[in-house]
């Protein structure tokens, strides 16, 4: 399946960008008909889901997965259209919930304090086997992966079937940077990119990051910073803590003109090598032509190998996927060079390079320690000691 090119970019994934925010008077029909349709409540990631695919962020698809693709993502990483795709997405109910809706109905969608804000057209209910979703998805049954944990937690009926999404409301916490991707689109072709690298994070920003990030801009046109604000583990270091630490490196460390900051409002699934090709499919909608794939990303614990989701790329063909992922190295401050190197550029020894994991940064900020120089931005490690600080 040939990419398709366009004078003004990328083509969103499957061709067309999707867009399933509600008209006007599609909007005025639902809420008249509020009080007679059933209701499912969401949570908080299927509150994500539902926004993303509105916005067209997970173009192809339309509303929440039916069987056919849903086992063929589960199984096969493709849609039954032949389409590359990795993460089911899905709206599970109990089955109590199930009997209250029925196949040809539209269905009131609110979100967890009660408010109304979509519908689902439903076209489909179904079944599916968790354990075999775990495996296949997260590459473990552990119930401690968070991602699993949230399967096997979840109703045990999907619901599927086209939605529409009442609102874009402006993002409570970050409004200015909620950038869509008919927006981040538009926002590429004004500034004549023709070449954007997207990046994916849900970590604090260190200096390993800025040194890939800054490698990877000296090909490209432009960089789209796209840290995700959705739904994270309750240990993860919170969205409003994170996009100051990148406002404080653009405002010091960036030319401001090559890069654009904007949030990522999809939810977080831990699924490693899966939700680095899910991550590089979002970015293509939003129109980015390359994406930075790291050292284990969207990984959680052991459950990964340390560069399993460079790999999966070579599972698929290139054009199919549509969007150039760069795989870089494990990235560290070399104590011979004096720089931020990787194995491929340095030749210091293990014990000449200076690399903290997450875990153990947040150790050191717990205890009123700045990590050093080398591994943070002075200015970006005194907004997260301060952050930590008050967390405590």
């Amino acid at each position: 399946m040939a990419n398709l090119q366009r004078p003004d970019g990328i083509a969103p994934h499957g061709g067309e960008l999707i867009n399933r925010i509600a008209t006007p008077a599609e909007k005025a029909d639902f809420l008249s008909k509020a009080d007679s349709l059933p209701i499912v409540a969401l949570d908080e990631r299927a509150v994500s889901d539902l926004h993303m695919i509105a916005i067209g962020g997970f173009s192809p698809l339309t509303g929440f997965m039916n069987q056919a693709d849903y086992d063929r993502v589960v199984v096969e990483m493709h849609l039954t259209s032949g389409l590359p795709w990795t993460i089911p997405i899905t709206l599970s109910v109990t089955e109590s919930v199930a009997d209250t809706v029925e196949v040809g109905q539209y269905v009131r969608l609110n979100d967890p304090s009660g408010q109304y804000i979509g519908v689902l057209h439903l076209t489909e209910k179904y079944s599916y086997d968790k354990k075999k979703e775990a495996i296949n998805v997260y590459r473990t049954e552990d119930e401690k992966h968070p991602g699993v944990a949230v399967v096997y937690n979840q109703g045990s009926i999907n619901l599927a079937g086209p939605i529409w999404l009442l609102d874009r409301e402006a993002h409570p916490l970050f409004p200015t940077y909620q950038i869509d991707p008919a927006a981040s689109r538009e926002a590429f072709k004004e500034k004549g990119w023709k070449t954007i690298v997207g990046f994916q994070t849900r970590n604090p920003v260190h200096r390993a990051h800025e040194y890939i990030q800054k490698c990877a801009m000296e090909i490209v046109d432009g960089l789209f910073l796209h840290p995700l604000v959705g739904a994270t583990k309750e240990d993860d270091i919170s969205a409003e803590i994170r996009m100051r630490c990148y406002e404080i490196l653009i405002d010091n460390y960036y030319p401001k003109d090559r890069v654009i900051l904007g949030i990522n409002p999809s939810a977080m699934r831990y699924a490693g090598p899966r939700e680095a090709v899910f991550h590089a499919l979002i970015r293509k909608n939003y129109g980015c032509t390359h994406f930075i794939v790291g050292r284990d990303h969207a990984g959680v614990g052991d459950y990964y190998g340390t560069f399993d989701a460079q790999h999966i790329f070579d599972e698929f063909d290139a054009a199919a996927i549509g969007i150039i992922p760069l795989k870089y190295e494990h990235a560290f401050y070399c104590k011979v060079t004096n720089t931020m190197a990787t194995i491929k550029t340095s030749p210091s020894t293990p014990e000449q390079r200076i690399h903290l994991s997450g875990t153990k940064v947040r150790e050191m900020l717990r205890n009123g320690e700045l990590p050093p120089p080398e591994f943070s931005r002075p200015l970006v490690a005194a907004e997260l000691a301060k952050a930590m600080k008050v967390k405590s």
